[in-house]
């Protein structure tokens, strides 16, 4: 399933689900001034867990986030 930022653009693919918590396989061209306006951080993880609070809506596009991107 894409994820998505506030614009609609693509940011990512949800990479799996464990226990209720989704984890988010961002796009490697992000930068990370864009991770951290979508509430990601800036961490060299692979993955990154999906909170709650990021999410705006899910529907068959994907995953909506809220942000300031």
């Amino acid at each position: 399933m894409d994820v998505l930022d506030s614009n609609g653009d693509e940011v990512g693919t949800v990479a799996s689900v464990d226990d209720d918590t989704a984890y988010v396989d961002l796009d490697p061209s992000l930068t990370d001034e864009v991770k951290s306006s979508l509430g990601f951080g800036d961490t060299d993880d692979d993955t990154y867990a999906l909170r709650d609070e990021m999410v705006d809506t899910v529907n068959d596009d994907g995953v909506h986030l809220h942000g300031d991107h």
